[in-house]
């Protein structure tokens, strides 16, 4: 499947193949939610999840940790990875997790879910932090 996509630094349109069906589908759903609310919180989460693999963002339980306080919703635009500790209740949502991080949330007493429970939960995508 081709998107377009902007690149940032040039700002020229480029068709670039997407052969994961999960970022397909997570891509597909930030571009229509953006149609759909016009909410900023969207465009930037689909660009950065249709980022090229080798940039894809994988980011640590330890970072969550240390970038959130208790009840505070994030969205990772990649892999959620099981390194580290947290401590504090937060609800993540992202493309996909690791079992081990998926165990590590849900033990501090927080919540991992998909980007279409967000979508449905948080259309406008208000107070949700996009973590890089």
């Amino acid at each position: 499947m081709k998107h377009l996509c902007k690149t940032a630094w040039t700002g020229k349109i480029m068709k670039r193949r997407i052969f994961s069906p999960l970022i397909t589908e997570n891509l597909k759903l930030a571009i229509s939610m953006f149609r759909k609310t016009k909410a900023k919180f969207w465009k930037a989460l689909a660009e950065k999840i249709s980022l090229p693999k080798r940039r894809r963002i994988k980011i640590n339980v330890s970072k969550i940790g240390r970038l959130t306080v208790e009840g505070e919703t994030v969205v990772v635009p990649g892999k959620v990875l099981g390194g580290g500790k947290i401590n504090h209740p937060v609800t993540v949502a992202a493309v996909s997790f690791s079992s081990k991080a998926l165990e590590k949330i849900r033990k501090a007493g927080g919540e991992c879910i998909s980007l279409n429970e967000l979508a449905k939960r948080n259309p406008k995508g208000s107070r949700v932090k996009i973590l890089r």
